[in-house]
């Protein structure tokens, strides 16, 4: 839903039938593990992610990862000052 795909889109995507998605999102079937590493991939987050109920947008807290990664560690420290003011 955070993609604004739909399971049909979703399914000709990974080059499957159109209820593929739905048939997993259902309960009526489970991918194989490359399947779900193919969807994970799909939607841009770790298998850890998929599964994390805690974590309600892992695409958006990959993201801030990624751009952490490409600032000096001194903005570093400012962005975590940041978060925990925020808290």
């Amino acid at each position: 839903m955070l993609k604004n795909i739909s399971e049909y889109q979703m399914s000709l995507d990974l080059r499957h039938s159109k209820s593929y998605i739905h048939s997993i999102s259902s309960g009526r079937a489970l991918p194989s593990m490359s399947e779900f590493i193919s969807i994970c991939e799909y939607l841009g987050i770790t298998p850890k992610e998929f599964f994390d109920d805690e974590n309600s947008n892992p695409m958006l807290h990959g993201d801030i990862i990624d751009a952490l990664n490409e600032i000096s560690d001194s903005d570093a420290e400012l962005v975590l000052a940041l978060v925990k003011k925020l808290k």
